[in-house]
């Protein structure tokens, strides 16, 4: 059964009622969770609600050494063990249950498809209650992670009151006054910067902003320990000022922290908005959540759109609503996940919504515009998502949805950042895949349609309307492309024999700069 509500209206009561009814009935008890600081949270919370039963909770993450995990799984195996909490690490093939009864799943649709594969094998045999609080359709939720019942908690708690949500330009008096208000009414703050590369310069500067609050840092590259030590001391109240990534997005609990301070919210997605409003406003205390944007910045349409329903739907219990507006802002398209198959899955997302963007001007009676360019590009060289860096198919899909849209330098640079954020060091294939919407993106400019490395020569055919200079073209071929070619139907070739993969995009890209070049 699939239990849905908003951020803090009791699906971890749900957690804690159902694992202690099956537990005292003598059976073992599982309990998911997508990120290892929810699930120390949840540790806490477990052992402290049991503490007068004769139950044994334990936590597996990666903040145990291996000699603790190792004994923890051994007890988990002979069955001394009632109630683990953690990450993917209590799927693996050496923790093997002794009478396992039920599976509690927080988020189910953030694991990856691999570790679907082994919950799925567990739930011949057992109950599986899945938790979430992500605000998307029933029937997406059916389709993505296979279940039949839902039920809703559309109840907020007592005397839950809305978050107060300000959309504004990035402002140090707006800052200073935000935290300073919470923390002379003894609360904590959220600052959220979703970028590791500059986070330290922000919590300096938060620093200087705010003298006498004590600032933490957490971020995704950090090690366990560090993580682990930030997050207890703003638990306890030893830190005022968390400045961190999105990190904190998942059913973190501090009915302290009232106060949320999102910079650069143009860049996050409506569903990430929500779960990130969320970490506050969890007390009887009014909450508020600043959404800040650079100063002066001209935002995208869809960025808008993003930012006033974040605004607008403030009420608790409105994931639904903000989940209908989020599927009508993104499109259908990006619903496609691991549970489609046939014709879509066959052609492709890009594909399938040309096709679709196409048979509705025709029965609309349209008639097509001059297409734009989509250029080809066939170097030879593996560019592509590996299975390992991000496992979840889905996530994936969304992924190179955003790689292919990035139509310019920056946005590139702003995803390398996030992948790296997210998933740890990129690899060459995904680097690769970079470059080479680097370089499709310059072949839009030129208006190039295909470009080709054979090993020997780099190809490119330009359309008529191609703004490169054929004066242009002469003078580089008599000066720095010696031996380049071009045929009757502009299609140029130039020598380049043996080049490795990165030399292939460096050149590439260097030849397309060099015909722009007035």
């Amino acid at each position: 059964r699939l239990v849905c509500g908003d951020a803090g209206f009791g699906k971890t009561e749900i957690a804690l009622r159902a694992s202690f009814v099956v537990s005292m009935d003598g059976k073992q008890v599982a309990i998911l969770v997508p990120t290892t600081i929810l699930a120390e949270q949840h540790y806490q919370t477990f052992v402290k609600r049991f503490e007068k039963y004769p139950l044994r909770v334990e936590v597996l993450n990666r903040f145990k050494t291996k000699s603790q995990q190792a004994a923890i799984v051994e007890n988990i195996n002979k069955g001394l063990v009632d109630i683990v909490i953690g990450t993917h690490r209590i799927v693996q093939k050496d923790v093997t249950f002794k009478d396992l009864g039920l599976v509690i799943i927080d988020e189910e649709q953030r694991f990856g498809v691999k570790h679907k594969e082994m919950l799925k094998k567990l739930r011949t045999t057992v109950d599986v209650l899945t938790l979430t609080a992500t605000p998307i359709p029933r029937t997406l939720q059916l389709s993505l992670v296979g279940i039949r019942d839902l039920s809703v908690i559309d109840t907020p708690p007592p005397d839950r009151q809305s978050v107060k949500v300000q959309v504004c330009e990035f402002d140090e008096d707006v800052i200073r006054e935000a935290i300073g208000n919470e923390l002379a009414q003894g609360g904590q703050v959220f600052f959220v910067h979703d970028r590791v590369k500059s986070i330290e310069s922000v919590a300096r500067f938060v620093e200087n902003l705010v003298p006498e609050a004590k600032i933490g840092v957490v971020h995704g590259q950090m090690k366990s320990g560090e993580i682990e030590n930030v997050m207890l001391k703003f638990v306890h109240k030893e830190v005022d000022v968390l400045v961190c990534t999105t990190i904190i997005g998942s059913g973190l609990d501090i009915p302290s922290a009232n106060t949320i301070i999102i910079n650069r919210a143009d860049r996050l997605g409506l569903s990430h908005l929500y779960q990130l409003r969320g970490r506050v406003g969890r007390s009887k205390e009014e909450a508020y959540a600043y959404l800040l944007i650079p100063e002066g910045a001209i935002l995208s349409r869809d960025a808008r759109k993003r930012l006033r329903v974040a605004q607008e739907f403030s009420e608790p219990g409105s994931g639904f609503k903000v989940a209908s507006h989020d599927l009508e802002i993104r499109g259908g398209g990006n619903l496609l996940g691991i549970s489609q198959s046939g014709h879509i899955s066959a052609v492709g997302y890009e594909l399938y919504t040309e096709l679709m963007e196409k048979a509705v001007r025709e029965l609309r009676g349209e008639l097509p515009a001059e297409e734009e360019v989509n250029p080809e590009i066939h170097f030879g060289i593996p560019a592509f998502i590996p299975d390992d860096y991000i496992d979840d198919m889905q996530t994936r899909l969304v992924t190179y949805k955003k790689i292919s849209m990035a139509g310019s330098d920056d946005v590139l640079s702003d995803l390398r950042e996030e992948l790296l954020d997210c998933y740890g060091f990129v690899p060459e294939q995904v680097e690769n895949l970079l470059n080479i919407i680097e370089i499709r993106n310059i072949m839009k400019e030129v208006v190039a349609e295909k470009m080709q490395y054979d090993g020997k020569d780099m190809h490119i055919s330009f359309r008529e309307k191609s703004p490169v200079d054929p004066a242009r073209i002469l003078a580089l071929s008599k000066g720095k492309l010696k031996g380049l070619r071009l045929t009757p139907d502009f299609r140029l070739s130039v020598p380049m024999p043996g080049l490795r993969d990165k030399e292939v995009m460096v050149r590439a890209k260097g030849l397309l700069e060099d015909l722009m070049k007035n």
